[in-house]
């Protein structure tokens, strides 16, 4: 989400100045690759860039290549594969990745309201709910009624818009396979046979910035928001203290607010994270308490020790006699990743660490120790998992 905003702010300052652009998107990986689809790079005709679509090894080409695609004024996709050291060599990427990555070159029309950028725009300026875009990225030998470059976006109210025609053949077939990606939170490629030839699409998900809440507003905090900010998440930090609670103090949240500990059940909770820091027993009880019968709270995070959780839990129960088992699968205490965190910023980094394991339904611990690929591939037409799974992965190199 943080590039998506990024990238925004800079189609909007060069399409001011009048200064054309391409975007370069990730369209399709086999093997490994260190993008995977759906990063996204901006280039203007001067060869500006913002984004990435790799750890640097790719820019470099795409960059001319993308040049000259705004001056021919049609998109094109470009295969970097490193598993042929040939053509590693032949494209001077030095990939070492041993994986094929198809990267769709296009030129930006500033006056098309369904460009790609713009139809990014219109999920992101209303996100509450993960997206599909349904991508056209080869039509190779087809002769179907669709073009590469041609997208369909579809949000969780079932809406679909963008520059796919509804009139093509393929329109009802690459819809059903996007409410299906869309409902298993998960992104693909499809493959479809049309005359000749084959119509390659990319499935890829959209999702909404994390919404995080934090209790407290302790100098702790504040090394936590300031993690959380920089990934692109929504931080509302939230204390009863109105010394401590002061915007000026957490100007990378997105709201600070004043919440008296009388006031705590009254006040609706935002997101599905949400961390306990506030240092006072009675507040944090009170919070539990409200969060308790909160669904959307997927996560929450208790900092101190476990005795503490257990005395909170115990207290609870007066009142909740099944507060356990509500609590089950949500509740994170201690808090964070076993990184042998010391100081406030080591400390923030492992609860962000943790959060971000939950987020993808990841284990955490050493990729060098994991037996699957490090994400998930994407055979063409391969039945959909739903979200969080990695038991179902191939083992791919990665």
């Amino acid at each position: 989400m943080t590039e998506l905003q990024r990238l925004l702010i800079a189609y909007d300052a060069h399409r001011a100045e009048g200064r054309a652009c391409a975007l370069a998107s990730v369209v399709d990986v086999a093997g490994s690759a260190y993008r995977r689809p759906g990063a996204r790079m901006l280039v203007t005709d001067e060869g500006r860039l913002t984004g990435a679509i790799s750890g640097g090894c790719l820019e470099g080409d795409a960059r001319q290549r993308a040049r000259r695609v705004i001056q021919q004024g049609r998109p094109t996709v470009v295969t970097y594969d490193s598993t042929d050291p040939d053509d590693d060599l032949q494209f001077g990427a030095a990939l070492g990745c041993q994986g094929i990555v198809q990267i769709l070159l296009e030129p930006l029309d500033f006056q098309n309201p369904d460009n790609p950028v713009e139809l990014l725009r219109r999920w992101a300026e209303g996100v509450e709910a993960n997206a599909v875009v349904a991508t056209v990225f080869s039509t190779a030998g087809s002769g179907a009624e669709v073009a590469v470059g041609q997208r369909l976006l579809l949000t969780s109210d079932n809406t679909a818009q963008g520059t796919l025609p509804e009139a093509a053949d393929l329109y009802a077939a690459i819809l059903a396979d996007a409410r299906t990606a869309l409902a298993a939170g998960q992104p693909a490629t499809r493959h479809y046979p049309a005359g000749a030839g084959t119509v390659r699409v990319s499935l890829e998900i959209l999702r909404p910035p994390v919404r995080l809440t934090v209790y407290g507003a302790g100098n702790d905090v504040q090394p936590l928001v300031r993690l959380a900010a920089g990934l692109g998440w929504r931080v509302l930090v939230v204390d009863g203290r109105p010394a401590q609670a002061q915007p000026a103090r957490f100007p990378e949240a997105d709201e600070v607010r004043v919440l008296p500990l009388a006031q705590v059940s009254e006040q609706p909770h935002d997101g599905s994270f949400a961390l306990l820091m506030t240092h006072n027993y009675y507040y944090d009880l009170a919070v539990l308490q409200h969060l308790l019968p909160a669904a959307t709270a997927r996560y929450i995070g208790l900092l101190g020790p476990r005795k503490k959780y257990e005395r909170l839990l115990e207290d609870l129960t007066k009142d909740t006699p099944d507060a356990a088992e509500q609590l089950r699968g949500r509740i994170h205490s201690p808090i964070g990743l076993n990184l042998g965190a010391e100081t406030p910023e080591e400390i923030a980094l492992s609860i962000v660490a943790e959060i971000q394991a939950v987020l993808t339904g990841r284990p955490a611990g050493f990729l060098r120790d994991s037996p699957h690929p490090i994400h998930p591939p994407l055979h063409a037409n391969a039945p959909l998992v739903p979200e969080g799974r990695v038991d179902a992965m191939c083992a791919i190199g990665e």
